[in-house]
């Protein structure tokens, strides 16, 4: 009897069910779903972070690149230029009037030191002058005069000067650099703008008669 009323023994615990085929079929959906997310996912990213690259590189080669400021040379006038009997006087300093120009082409200003030019008179230097250092703002042009103190003693010695007066003409040649900085975003570009002018001065209608201008930029 005993045998008899013995109950059935009890399956493990652990025991292992097979899962069904649909049971299959939703846990191999779940799983492609996450993959088909996933790859997505990793596909936005990799394409944001390839459109922010190509932004800057765009912007680094146009906006963002810096370029070297044009100087002109718009003007010149002498001032106090005595001649007697085809002689200049030697006891008073003639100034010579620049008027020059900068054009800043790029997105920050540019600022710049003190502004110097040296006049040459048949390769000799028979003057020079500053102008105080300033600001050229972004994409504007801005105009300078700069004075310069040309010694008579200077030019007088130098061949062939006195000729050149008696005909009302002065051939001579400037040069002018300036030095200064441009910020974009936390780069600082140093600049270096250097005009080379050979211009013939006519007395009768005082002003430039021939001009020819040469600029070099070093970035």
């Amino acid at each position: 009897m005993a045998a008899k009323e013995q109950g059935k023994p009890l399956a493990p615990a652990n025991s292992y069910h097979p899962r069904s085929d649909e049971e299959e079929v939703i846990v191999s959906s779940h799983i492609k779903l996450y993959q088909r997310k996933y790859v997505m996912c990793c596909g936005c990213v990799s394409a944001l972070f390839l459109i922010i690259a190509v932004t800057a590189i765009v912007l680094g080669f146009t906006v963002f690149h810096v370029q070297g400021p044009r100087m002109k040379m718009n003007d010149v006038t002498i001032q106090r230029l005595e001649i007697t009997n085809g002689t200049l006087r030697s006891d008073t300093n003639v100034t010579l009037l620049a008027d020059v120009s900068i054009k800043n082409p790029n997105v920050a200003s540019f600022k710049y030191g003190n502004t110097t030019t040296r006049v040459y008179y048949n390769g000799k230097e028979v003057g020079q002058g500053r102008a105080p250092a300033g600001v050229a703002k972004a994409r504007r042009t801005m105009r300078m005069n700069v004075t310069v103190d040309i010694v008579p003693g200077e030019i007088l010695v130098v061949p062939g000067f006195k000729m050149e007066v008696l005909s009302l003409k002065l051939t001579v040649s400037t040069y002018t650099r300036i030095q200064g900085k441009v910020k974009i975003l936390m780069v600082n570009k140093n600049v270096v703008v250097e005009l080379n002018c050979t211009m013939t001065y006519n007395f009768a209608s005082k002003g430039i008669e021939r001009e020819d201008c040469k600029q070099r930029v070093s970035l």
